[in-house]
């Protein structure tokens, strides 16, 4: 699934491709693309005609077109693409949503192979769509607080790499940042959230940043054909990736073999000399 730098690089490029342009035509492909938003198909088509995209907003891994006071909320799920182009070329089979705008110029495609992502119309939603107002700032907004985040951590009592997960705690992060985080600080990510000192906890978070920021710059992570930004190019941030995906190559630091261990029902990465296992307790 798209995390922060994925999604944020998007935003980016919609910002510049479809804000301050006039839709003229939504064609909904596939209902299942729309399926929160309860008046339908035609209602979301026919309510969306007309409206002038002002910007675009993300929190997370949430995006938001801002139309006036209302808002298109996007969650791209696991394969979701957002995709600028040509109007006349081909409409494959995986489109869900096609958006055309007055100005004839190139369209916005919401391409979904899995169908788990979607689209919602929020009314009232511009500054912060109802949704998703319970998800926490992320690190690069100017509303994340890094002390009261670490604060909040160390009275969880569960293991960090889920607490990093939680999107009420901290936004945008997903297991292949959680990772890469939790390698940089040194730390494994079962360790329990109460037994770390501050230091480890504003290190951890430091790392976070650090690593989201540098995947931000490279595009993102392309593990495969399914993350695209809205030109459909791929982001380069898998070739600096320290542990996530590298089970038995050498640690970048020590050399000791990458270790994969289950993880709520997916994998985690990890060092096993340089973030060793928690004994109880610890």
């Amino acid at each position: 699934m798209p995390e922060l730098p994925e999604v944020e690089t998007v935003r980016r490029g919609l910002d510049q491709h479809v804000a301050g342009r006039v839709i003229d035509t939504v064609t909904v492909l596939h209902p299942r693309a729309v399926r929160r938003h309860l008046a339908g198909p035609a209602d979301f088509a026919d309510t969306l005609a007309g409206r002038r995209i002002d910007r675009v907003h993300r929190r997370g891994k949430y995006l938001w077109l801002a139309l006036g006071d209302d808002a298109i909320l996007a969650h791209l799920g696991m394969s979701g693409q957002l995709l600028v182009g040509d109007p006349d070329r081909p409409v494959g089979p995986h489109v869900r949503i096609r958006f055309t705008f007055t100005d004839n110029g190139p369209d916005l495609r919401f391409t979904d192979q899995r169908t788990f992502g979607h689209m919602l119309l929020v009314p009232g939603g511009a500054v912060l769509p109802a949704p998703i107002a319970h998800i926490a700032p992320d690190p690069f907004e100017a509303g994340y607080d890094a002390a009261l985040v670490a604060k909040k951590i160390k009275a969880r009592h569960t293991g960090i790499n889920r607490a990093l997960l939680d999107q009420s705690l901290i936004s945008g992060v997903g297991n292949i940042y959680a990772d890469e985080a939790l390698w940089r600080a040194r730390l494994h990510g079962a360790r329990p959230t109460e037994a770390l000192t501050g230091p480890q906890v504003s290190r951890l978070l430091d790392a976070v940043r650090e690593v989201m920021g540098e995947a931000l710059g490279q595009g993102g992570t392309s593990f495969d054909s399914l993350y695209v930004n809205v030109n459909g190019e791929s982001g380069y941030f898998e070739r600096s990736l320290a542990v996530y995906g590298r089970e038995g190559q050498a640690c970048q630091r020590c050399g000791a073999p990458v270790r994969r261990e289950p993880f709520m029902n997916r994998s985690s990465y990890s060092c096993p000399r340089c973030q060793p296992r928690p004994r109880a307790g610890r």
